[in-house]
């Protein structure tokens, strides 16, 4: 191992024992050999913890085999020269291609087998690569998923409707989008129905709907868009984000370089660090110090603006400022203040100590932690390292400290500004922002378009990524799946779409002017006006309270409603 001192040498005699603490470095050590060998062109090698992934590519069945066998020899002779061996029964290949002869790959004479699909990293690849095989699986895991939601709440007892829906969207959306940057990046109509069909029965869950219910609907009252739009966003953003890949031009025109790139190791070695003194998260107010910097970041309606202002003793001998970009954060406001902050105090005397008084604590943090992924931030502690006359302190804002109230006035003008003089690269906020807003528009395009749920299209007519605070009756009022005379009869429950009083069962029926329900009785709307009636009585709890004493009574003496 090199070291500052020299090569520092350890004869080893055997491993280390699994789930030790020096376990996975020395490990890397070893496997680090293998992947930094010369390979031939077509062989490329992969691996995660002790699993390694050969790709080989040939123009024939011939090649194949041969280039396959001997990058397996390569491999080979690495693991003998680690005292490591081969799991031959656990290894196997898969083939990407459309011939038909069988292949054969061979270890030292044993045959490896043949797989149509594989799992690696927790995604099933199929020869086909159409995914079929993941979404088989995972369908399966969605239902053992489904079983315990069910476990801990039912039609009308358990957790509560937002209580289920924070675990839906937390733990169980999340499991089953694993690799979806993978699998999911151009979502075909066949793929997308299997993951509505996955779906559904969590929406059910949630609801506790009549599972007739239109799935389009349940999506849009609960605010959970279908799974292959979700799947697709994270996709995207995997794509544009950390594989650094455009994306078409119909989704955005940010090019993976303009955005905001987390920056991975230390600033400097370990052991230089700022002192302790140079940087405070406690309100002091203005120190006693001589030379004091003052810095603020704005965002309001005009913009974003960030500045700063220089104090000797009690008089302000310098100012700047800027206007960044629209799509910057205040964070990146304050850090650019803070950054630029300090670039003007490593340029005065180093005997001279300066204050750089923060009112954003974040930043003093970002600022003096060496292993930082902000860009702006490591710049900010690099200076800090070489200047140790420069300190950063946190100040309170907004109660009466001159040079902050200044700076602060300073960032909102900056903000009033017509044009921008300060480029930062675009925030991950923002660029997931613009996936979701375009999400958003292909399922209010869905939404618009569809044939089902039109009732509470009428009373919902945009599409969210919010809870609407319904209660299970609601959602049998407005879809019309409930103990309904018109739902029964469609699906066969009874003879006769007709309530006991001899009229047509719709659910307006029941709530406007059945007399077995007259205590809960809402007026009746005219014909052409059922859409504003519906809207209405949506927005009106006292109103809903009433449909869900109504539906309620249906659902205990649903004999009492059946026609003679």
């Amino acid at each position: 191992m090199n070291t500052n001192e020299g090569i520092a040498l350890r004869h080893q005699k055997q491993g280390c024992p699994q789930g030790s603490c020096s376990g996975p470095a020395l490990w890397n050590r070893v496997a680090n050999d293998i992947l930094m060998q010369r390979w031939p062109q077509n062989v490329r090698i992969q691996a995660y913890a002790d699993n390694f992934v050969l790709v080989v590519g040939a123009d024939t069945k011939t090649n194949l085999e041969k280039q396959t066998e001997d990058a397996l020899k390569q491999f080979e002779t690495w693991t003998s020269k680690n005292k490591l061996q081969i799991s031959i029964e656990k290894s196997s290949y898969i083939l990407f291609s459309k011939l038909i002869a069988r292949t054969r790959i061979k270890l030292n004479s044993t045959t490896i087998k043949r797989q149509k699909s594989i799992k690696y990293l927790g995604v099933y690849i199929d020869e086909k690569l159409n995914w079929s095989t993941h979404i088989h699986h995972q369908t399966k895991k969605a239902a053992i998923y489904l079983q315990n939601l069910q476990k801990i709440a039912g039609k009308s007892w358990g957790i509560n409707m937002k209580h289920r829906r924070i675990l839906y969207k937390t733990v169980i959306e999340r499991m089953l989008e694993h690799g979806a940057a993978v699998w999911c990046q151009n979502p075909t109509t066949k793929l997308a129905k299997k993951l509505a069909k996955m779906q559904r029965g969590f929406l059910l869950a949630i609801s506790g709907a009549y599972r007739t219910s239109p799935t389009a609907a349940l999506q849009v009252v609960l605010g959970i868009a279908q799974l292959h739009l979700q799947f697709q966003l994270e996709s995207q953003f995997v794509t544009l984000r950390r594989l650094r890949k455009s994306l078409p031009p119909d989704i955005t025109n940010i090019s993976p370089h303009q955005i905001e790139n987390d920056i991975i190791g230390w600033t400097s070695h370990p052991l230089n660090f700022p002192k302790i003194n140079q940087t405070s998260i406690e309100d002091g107010g203005p120190t006693s110090s001589y030379y004091s910097i003052y810095t603020d970041g704005s965002k309001t309606e005009d913009g974003v603006g960030a500045a700063f202002c220089v104090y000797e003793g009690t008089r302000a001998v310098k100012e700047w400022s800027a206007k960044l970009q629209n799509y910057n954060t205040v964070y990146q406001a304050e850090l650019a203040a803070a950054n630029e902050a300090a670039k003007y105090a490593s340029e005065q005397d180093n005997s001279t100590t300066i204050v750089i008084h923060i009112n954003n604590q974040a930043t003093i943090i970002s600022s003096a932690n060496p292993r930082t992924p902000d860009a702006i931030a490591r710049n900010i502690n690099k200076i800090l390292l070489q200047h140790p006359n420069i300190q950063l302190s946190w100040i309170k804002a907004h109660v009466g400290y001159e040079g902050n109230e200044y700076a602060d006035k300073l960032a909102k003008q900056a903000t009033e500004r017509s044009d921008s003089t300060h480029t930062i690269e675009y925030p991950k906020s923002h660029v997931k922002r613009l996936l979701k807003d375009s999400m958003l528009q292909a399922w209010q395009t869905e939404w618009t378009n569809g044939t089902t749920g039109r009732i509470v299209h009428d009373v919902i007519p945009t599409v969210k990524q919010r809870l609407t605070p319904w209660k299970r009756e609601d959602f049998l009022f407005f879809t019309g799946h409930g103990p309904f005379g018109q739902f029964r009869k469609r699906f066969r429950l009874l003879q006769s779409p007709n309530c006991a009083c001899g009229m047509y069962g719709s659910p307006i029926h029941y709530v406007t002017e059945c007399h077995l329900t007259s205590s809960w009785h809402l007026k009746k709307p005219a014909p052409q006006n059922e859409t504003l009636w519906y809207k209405s009585v949506a927005a009106n709890v006292k109103s809903r309270n009433r449909n869900h004493q109504i539906i309620e009574h249906l659902h205990n003496n649903s004999d009492l409603f059946a026609p003679a």
